[in-house]
């Protein structure tokens, strides 16, 4: 093996050590003159270069004669380029030395029989951030919950449904269920299947008095949450944790398959975090819901240090922090004001994508006319309660102890309506937070009402999207003059690479009245209604999971040694802290930023 090459960098680490032998044998050396042409378009490639000693520059072949060569990146120490060129037979780009350069080189016939070899190697070279992505994760994460993050419900978890048909009565459906040691029976009225519990039967004949001879179709809930044998465990996991149930029916082309149980998902995956949910749901006081609170960070700590991907952590942490608020939310509203109240949580907890507590977001909307004297003390105390939670207080007072952000509901109607004529500075920034808008406790209908009718209002505003758009682009990418990440430093990864996604895939979702509020989910949308391509949402989705879990890894580190649990720099990421192939996935992420701010650029005009 050439003492100089490095067969444990990425991706030639990918390779059985057999074949690290066959490619360190088939290495040659190739020394360059600064200006030297390396790999010229449109011709057949050696192979794939490695870079010893010096520098490399990638650029484009002019459609025009003498109009400039764009510049894609530079190459250096250690890096490698041709290898998607010489896959492919043919170089679409230039590469040239910039300065003396030597390089290893592997050659083109000995790369493709690794390629067929081994296919883990060969979708590293194919330069997909997903396919990088993916491998570095199988490469660094725990292994077995990489396992269960790829399990299916068809994996052995799917118990068999125990169905009776309507006129069963509660003695004999009790009597099956004993027999078959089931904790519950789905029965089957007409072409409808309904589910019945044993608490509900507990609950039916010693709370409602009914007859044992009662028809147990009769105590059936027939509102099921169903999914299917081909969905992941981690998000039945997640589902169980949104409604607030321990079973969820699988339903496969329209018919029933089974039931899959919380005891089971849990059995299988070894997680805390069903332990906080009941603490949560079992509080009967605020110091309960206090303790039940404080377990989250523990719990987002394990995920992370487990290898959680930063989405589906996403996810079940907005789970366990919405049922935290609306359970302080019924703890300390008067039951009688709840139906006429909807609290709403916003920003990046609207959008289900905030890990580590940043600061509140949220507001209150109420029915015209309400007459409660006590309402904006009572939402001062919400606060502040929510802040020895563990959720800081938001730094622009956007929180219902502010009586700007607690409006009735023609009020908060008008105040959209309001900010999108302005649509420039701080109107805009509200307008911004206020769409990513999700109900979370009280009567839903009340903010759904005003969200509608700003999107009819917004319909064909082509002059609105241009300015609201224009946020996305305001920030530069962090990439130098040769398209590389700046060697040293900090940088803000909510300015360059999370906040121009996010922004511009909101205006993206305003502009087609997509409900969704988060990030993900809303590019799958525009998938969907093919308002986007599917490999550039792909891609869009995977730079801000990679900007998320990147972020997150810094912040677990500097909350551990900090003295106060506390983040003070929450979206800093210090680069020298990164390896090569971390940085590496960071220029790749914020090259796909930069390419969608051109896409923004085009799309709403705003250019100039």
């Amino acid at each position: 093996m050439p003492s100089s090459f490095k067969i444990e960098n990425m991706p030639f680490s990918l390779l059985s050590e057999k074949e690290q032998d066959v490619l360190c044998s088939s290495l040659d050396i190739g020394y360059y003159q600064a200006g030297e042409t390396i790999i010229a378009a449109g011709s057949v490639p050696e192979g794939v270069y490695v870079i010893l000693k010096g520098r490399v520059a990638e650029s484009d072949v002019p459609e025009e004669s003498g109009a400039q060569q764009h510049l894609y990146v530079h190459y250096t120490n250690e890096d490698y380029f041709g290898g998607w060129s010489a896959i492919r037979g043919k170089a679409i780009h230039n590469f040239i030395a910039v300065e003396e350069t030597i390089c290893h080189i592997l050659p083109t016939r000995v790369l493709l029989d690794l390629c067929a070899g081994n296919s883990r190697f060969a979708d590293y070279f194919q330069q997909s951030l997903s396919a990088k992505t993916e491998i570095q994760a199988q490469e660094g994460g725990d292994q077995d919950m990489a396992e269960f993050m790829l399990a299916q419900i068809k994996d052995g978890l799917i118990r068999e449904p125990l169905v009776v048909l309507e006129g069963t009565t509660i003695t004999e459906a009790t009597v099956m269920m004993r027999e078959k040691h089931a904790d519950c029976v789905l029965v089957k009225r007409g072409n409808r299947y309904g589910m019945v519990t044993g608490t509900d039967i507990l609950d039916a004949v010693v709370i409602n008095k009914l007859g044992l001879d009662s028809d147990v179709a009769d105590i059936a809930s027939y509102r099921l949450i169903s999914t299917t044998s081909d969905d992941y465990l981690f998000n039945a996991l997640i589902t169980m944790t949104q409604q607030r149930i321990e079973r969820v029916v699988v339903v496969d082309d329209g018919s029933l398959t089974g039931v899959v149980e919380l005891t089971d998902v849990l059995s299988y995956f070894s997680s805390h975090s069903h332990v906080i949910g009941l603490r949560i749901e079992r509080a009967q006081t605020v110091e309960d819901l206090y303790e039940a609170a404080h377990g989250l960070n523990d719990l987002i700590k394990a995920l992370v240090s487990q290898g959680v991907k930063a989405r589906f952590a996403m996810e079940l942490i907005a789970a366990m922090n919405e049922r935290v608020i609306a359970k302080l939310f019924g703890l300390m509203i008067p039951r009688d004001m709840q139906p006429h109240v909807c609290l709403v949580v916003m920003g990046s907890e609207g959008r289900g994508e905030q890990i580590m507590k940043t600061d509140q977001d949220n507001a209150l909307i109420y029915r015209d006319g309400l007459i409660w004297p006590e309402m904006q003390e009572t939402m001062q105390r919400f606060s502040e309660t929510l802040i020895s939670f563990g959720f800081p207080k938001c730094p622009g007072n956007i929180m219902v102890s502010n009586p700007a952000w607690v409006k009735s509901i023609g009020e908060w109607t008008q105040q959209l309506s309001d900010w999108s004529y302005l649509c420039e500075g701080e109107a805009q920034m509200n307008l911004a937070i206020a769409v990513d808008a999700h109900p979370v406790a009280g009567n839903s209908a009340l903010f759904k009402t005003s969200r509608n009718w700003f999107l009819r209002h917004l319909k064909n505003n082509d002059l609105f999207f241009s300015h609201f758009a224009r946020a996305a682009i305001e920030f530069d990418t962090p990439l130098t003059f040769f398209g590389n990440l700046k060697d040293k430093g900090e940088l803000d990864v909510k300015k360059a690479g999370i906040f121009p996604i996010v922004h511009g895939i909101r205006t993206m979702a305003l502009q087609f009245r997509i409900l969704e509020t988060n990030t993900f989910k809303r590019i799958e949308a525009l998938v969907e209604m093919g308002q986007m391509k599917e490999e550039h949402g792909r891609e869009l989705a995977e730079a801000l999971a990679l900007f998320i879990q990147t972020r997150l890894k810094q912040q677990v580190k500097r909350i551990d040694i900090s003295e106060d649990g506390v983040d003070q720099t929450p979206n800093i990421l210090e680069l020298s802290s990164l390896d090569k192939m971390e940085r590496d996935l960071l220029r790749d992420g914020m090259h796909i930023v930069k390419g969608f701010k051109k896409h923004l650029t085009l799309r709403y005009h705003l250019g100039g």
